[in-house]
C-alpha cells in the first residue's frame, strides 16, 4: 500500500518532511488527522522507525481514539507499540512509572474539578477565610493558572504583589499539602509534575529523550506554557518535533492556552519547515467564504487562503427574531424543513451557542415539539451523584489515603457518621499527621467517641478492609458487585424518588467496568480509575443517537455536522460583553465564531434576536459585529414572521444600500429610533427595509408587541428616548 497515494501535494509535503522541526498550519477540514496518521505510517513503513520511538499527542480522548483507529487501518497491530494519547494520559503514564523520584506513589488518584473545589473549600475553612470574599472557583482558577506556568507554591511566594495573591499563595500551599496527604494529583499536576520530574532528574529525561525520536503534536495552538515546555524537553535530543495547528482556531485562553506557542514556533526552531494545508474537504464554497470574511479582520494570525473543490452550496441563512424563544422556534422550523426537503436527519443538525445558559430556550422548545436532542456539557455520566459515589468507593479501595473520596462516602449509605464526627476525625488527623482512613481505625479501636459512633466507624473500617482484600483477587465488575453488596447501595438508591433511573446509571457503570475484566485485578482498577477521571464532555457524546445536538462553541471544536445553527449573534453575547475592552479577547471571540462556522458542511444558519433575557436581565442587543463582516451576496436573510431580504440592507450593517431613499413626505427612520404610533403607543424601530419608494419598518411596541408597518402609511412620529420602555 502506497502511504502517499491518497494525499494532496501539500499533505504529501507535510508527511515527507521527516527530519527536524516541522510546523504544519492546517485550516479547518483540511485533513490534519490524515496527515498525522500518514506521517506516522510513513515513518514506520518507509523509514523503518520503530513504533516504540514515536509519540503522538492530542487534546481529547475522542481525537486520540480516531487517530488510533486510522493507524490500525494503515499499520495493523503495530499501533499498540506507539505512545499515543492526550497530554494528560501520557503524563499520567510517565508519573505512574517514574513518580517515586519526586515522592509520588504509583497508586495516586486524579482529582476532577468537583474534587478540586472540595479541597479548595477545605483549605479555606482550615485557614479561617471567608468563602464569600474568596470564592473557591476563583482561587482554584488562580492555582490552575500558576500550574500552567510551572509555578510551585514556593515560586508563587516570591511573586506575590497584592493581598489577594497572598491569599492565593496560602490556599495554594495548603491545597498542595492536602493533595499530597491524599496521594492525589489534579489535572494540572499531571503536566507540571512531569516537567518538574524532567527538570529535577536529568537522567530520567535523558532516557525519554532517547526513546522518543519523533514527536507529533496535534492542536498545537491550544498548548499552554507547561505543555510547550514538556514537548521542548522531550524533543531536546533529536529535535524531530512536528506540530500541527491553526492560530485561527485558538479559543482556549481561559484554559491558559498561549497563542504565542504556535505564532513564535519558528523563533524557537529557526530551521523549521512550514507547510500550509489550505484545501478544505468539509464545507461548501459559500461557507468557506463566510468564514474567511469573518476571520480576515484578525491581526494575530498567519494568513492563509482556504479553498475547496466542493460545490458552491446554499447561501448562509441569517435569521432575525424578536426574542430567544422565537429564535428557538426558528431553529425547530428550519430543522423540520431540512428533514423534509434535504434528506438531513436530526443527528446531522447542531445548535451552537456562546454560553451554556442559552440552551434553556432551545431545550424548552425542542421538548414542547417532541424533537429529540442531546445536550453536550450537561451533567456528565461520570459526574452523576450515584456514579460518583461508586467510583469514590473504588478510589478509596485503590488508595486508602484518598481523603476526598472517603469524606464523600463515609455516610453514604447512611451509617450515623455525621458532620460533627467527621470534624472530630479531621482534628485527630491534624494532631497525628495521618490520613482519615487511619484515623477511623485508631478512633474506633481506642473508643474515643461515643459507643454508637465507634461501632459505626468500626463497621465502615471492616467493610473497606474486606473490599481492599477482595480487590486483589476479583475482576473489576465482580469487585463493583461486592461494593454494592457490602454497602447495600442498591437498596439505598432504589429508595430514592428517582431511584430506578439512578440504578440504571449504576448498571451502565457495571457494563463499562466489565470491559476491564481481562486485565490483572489491580491493573484493571488503576486503569479504569485513570480513564474515567480523564473523560471529557465530548468523549461521552453519543454520535449514533438520532437527535439534535446542543453544544457550546468551545465544545464544538473538532466536530462537524451537515447543518449548523449558531444562535445569539449579538453584541454582548458573541462577542461576549466581558471582552469589549480587550482587543486580543475580541480576536479570540472572532476565532470562536470562525470555529463554529467551519463545523458546517452543507447548511449554515446564523441567528440573532432583538431582545434576550440573560445574565439576570432583559436587554436589547445590536447585531454582532461579526455579521457585518460577511459579504451581502453570501447571505439569505429572513425574519421569523416572513421571508424577506432584510439583513443585508439594514442600517445595522453600515453598508451602502442600492435601494431608493424614502420619498419626500415620509419619515426617514433608522434602527434604534424611538417612535410613537397613534394606536400602538411608544416603541423602538427594530429593522428598516428600504423599498422602491418607501420604508418597511419592524417596530417593537411596549404594549402591542412586534408590528410590520410602511413608513408612508403608518401614523408614526419620532420621539426622544422613551425611558419607560423596558430595557
Amino acid at each position: 500500500m502506497d502511504i502517499l497515494a491518497t494525499l494532496n501535494p501539500a499533505q504529501r509535503k507535510a508527511v515527507e518532511a521527516i527530519e527536524g522541526p516541522v510546523l504544519i498550519l492546517a485550516g479547518p477540514g483540511s485533513g490534519k488527522t490524515k496527515v498525522i496518521t500518514h506521517r506516522v505510517a510513513y515513518l514506520i513503513k518507509s523509514f523503518g522507525v520503530s513504533p516504540n520511538n514515536i509519540m503522538a499527542v492530542t487534546f481529547t480522548n475522542k481525537a486520540a481514539r480516531e487517530m488510533k483507529e486510522r493507524l490500525e487501518q494503515l499499520l495493523g497491530q503495530v499501533v499498540e507499540a506507539l505512545t499515543l494519547g492526550t497530554f494528560h494520559a501520557i503524563c499520567a503514564r510517565i508519573l505512574r512509572r517514574e513518580g517515586k523520584a519526586i515522592g509520588l506513589d504509583s497508586s495516586f488518584v486524579i482529582y476532577d474539578e468537583e474534587d478540586q473545589l472540595s479541597l479548595t473549600k477545605q483549605a479555606l475553612e482550615e485557614l479561617n477565610l471567608d468563602p464569600k470574599q474568596y470564592p473557591s472557583r476563583t482561587l482554584r482558577s488562580a492555582i490552575s493558572a500558576a500550574k500552567s506556568r510551572v509555578i510551585s507554591p514556593e515560586d508563587y511566594a516570591q511573586r506575590v504583589s497584592s493581598y489577594f495573591e497572598e491569599i492565593v499563595h496560602r490556599i495554594y500551599q495548603r491545597y498542595q499539602q492536602l493533595l499530597s496527604q491524599g496521594q492525589a494529583v489534579d489535572f494540572d499536576d499531571l503536566l507540571m509534575k512531569t516537567v518538574q520530574l524532567f527538570q529535577d532528574h536529568p537522567q530520567i529525561l535523558k532516557r525519554y529523550q532517547s526513546k522518543y525520536v519523533h514527536i507529533l503534536v496535534d492542536e498545537f495552538q491550544d498548548t499552554n506554557i507547561v505543555q510547550y515546555m514538556l514537548m521542548k524537553h522531550l524533543a531536546g535530543k533529536y529535535r524531530n518535533l512536528c506540530v500541527v495547528g491553526d492560530p485561527d482556531q485558538s479559543i482556549y485562553s481561559w484554559r491558559f492556552a498561549d497563542l504565542r506557542n504556535i505564532l513564535s514556533f519558528e523563533k524557537d526552531y529557526p530551521e523549521a519547515k512550514v507547510v500550509f494545508l489550505e484545501q478544505n474537504y468539509r464545507s461548501t464554497k459559500t461557507i468557506l467564504e463566510v468564514a474567511s470574511d469573518i476571520i480576515s479582520a484578525n491581526l494575530q494570525r498567519k494568513p492563509k487562503k482556504l479553498w475547496t473543490e466542493n460545490e458552491d452550496g446554499a447561501s448562509v441563512t441569517v435569521i432575525e427574531s424578536y426574542n430567544a424563544e422565537e429564535e428557538a422556534q426558528s431553529v425547530v422550523n428550519e430543522v423540520e424543513k431540512l428533514i423534509g426537503q434535504e434528506q438531513i436527519s436530526l443527528k446531522d443538525c447542531a445548535v451552537m451557542y456562546r454560553v451554556n445558559a442559552q440552551s434553556r430556550a432551545l431545550e424548552e422548545t425542542l421538548l414542547r415539539y417532541g424533537v429529540p436532542y442531546r445536550l453536550v456539557g450537561g451533567t456528565r455520566f461520570y459526574q452523576r451523584r450515584e456514579v460518583k459515589d461508586i467510583i469514590a468507593y473504588l478510589r478509596l479501595i485503590h488508595n486508602p489515603q484518598d481523603n476526598v473520596s472517603l469524606v464523600r462516602i463515609i455516610n453514604v449509605p447512611v451509617r450515623g457518621i455525621g458532620q460533627r464526627t467527621l470534624s472530630q476525625l479531621q482534628s485527630w488527623v491534624k494532631t497525628h499527621n495521618s490520613s482519615l482512613f487511619e484515623a477511623i481505625k485508631q478512633v474506633a479501636n481506642e473508643k474515643i467517641l461515643p459507643h454508637r459512633i465507634s461501632q459505626a466507624l468500626a463497621g465502615f473500617d471492616t467493610v473497606m478492609a474486606e473490599l481492599i482484600a477482595q480487590s486483589r483477587e476479583l475482576n473489576l465488575s465482580a469487585l463493583l458487585d461486592k461494593v454494592l453488596e457490602h454497602t447495600r447501595y442498591k437498596e439505598y438508591i432504589l429508595n430514592k424518588e428517582d431511584g430506578e433511573d439512578r440504578w440504571e446509571n449504576i448498571v451502565e457503570l457495571k457494563s463499562v467496568a466489565s470491559e476491564y475484566d481481562e486485565l490483572d485485578p489491580e491493573e484493571a482498577l488503576a486503569t479504569f480509575l485513570e480513564k474515567v477521571s480523564l473523560v471529557s464532555d465530548i468523549d461521552e457524546m453519543d454520535e449514533k443517537a438520532d437527535a439534535v445536538t446542543l453544544i457550546t462553541l468551545h465544545q464544538a471544536k473538532g466536530l462537524e455536522f451537515p447543518a449548523v445553527f449558531i444562535v445569539g449573534l449579538e453584541e454582548g453575547i458573541l462577542p461576549h460583553r466581558k471582552c469589549f475592552d480587550a482587543p486580543e479577547e475580541i480576536e479570540e471571540e472572532r476565532r470562536l465564531c470562525y470555529v463554529g462556522i467551519t463545523r458546517a458542511k452543507k447548511r449554515l444558519y446564523l441567528l440573532r434576536s432583538y431582545r434576550r433575557s440573560l445574565f439576570g436581565g432583559s436587554t436589547a442587543n445590536p447585531p454582532s459585529r461579526f455579521l457585518q463582516d460577511i459579504s451581502p451576496h453570501l447571505i439569505s436573510p429572513r425574519g421569523l414572521w416572513e421571508e424577506r431580504p432584510a439583513l443585508a440592507a439594514s442600517p445595522d450593517f453600515n453598508r451602502d444600500s442600492q435601494s431608493s431613499p424614502p420619498p419626500l413626505g415620509t419619515l426617514a427612520l433608522k434602527v434604534g429610533d424611538h417612535v410613537r404610533h397613534s394606536k400602538f403607543g411608544p416603541g423602538i424601530v427594530m429593522n428598516c427595509l428600504p423599498t422602491r419608494d418607501d420604508q418597511e419598518l419592524t417596530v417593537v411596541f411596549e404594549e402591542a408587541g412586534v408590528k410590520k408597518l410602511l413608513a408612508s402609511l403608518a401614523p408614526l412620529e419620532k420621539i426622544e428616548k422613551y425611558f419607560n420602555f423596558p430595557s
